[in-house]
């Protein structure tokens, strides 16, 4: 990966933490989907250093991770509601 292809990289991720910084989060939605994350970074991070590509490796897993976090807490509060 390039040094061009990086910048547009980073601004989107940077432009997507500024949108869902206003968001207002229920709090165990939040906890659920950060753990996804960092599960999903270090499952990532550790792919990428076996196969090259650490760092687009390290953020799709976190992306990953955080729906799968997200979907999670979704379906919780689904049977927590029954």
């Amino acid at each position: 990966m390039g040094a061009r292809t990086k910048i547009p990289a980073t601004l989107a991720a940077l432009a997507a933490v500024a949108l869902l910084t206003g968001c207002e989060v229920n709090q165990k939605t939040g906890e659920r989907t950060l753990t996804g994350a960092a599960v999903g970074a270090a499952g990532g991070a550790a792919v990428g250093l076996i196969t090259g590509g650490f760092v687009a490796k390290t953020l799709t897993g976190a992306a990953a991770g955080a729906a799968g976090g997200f979907v999670y807490d979704q379906i919780q509060k689904n049977r927590e509601s029954r």
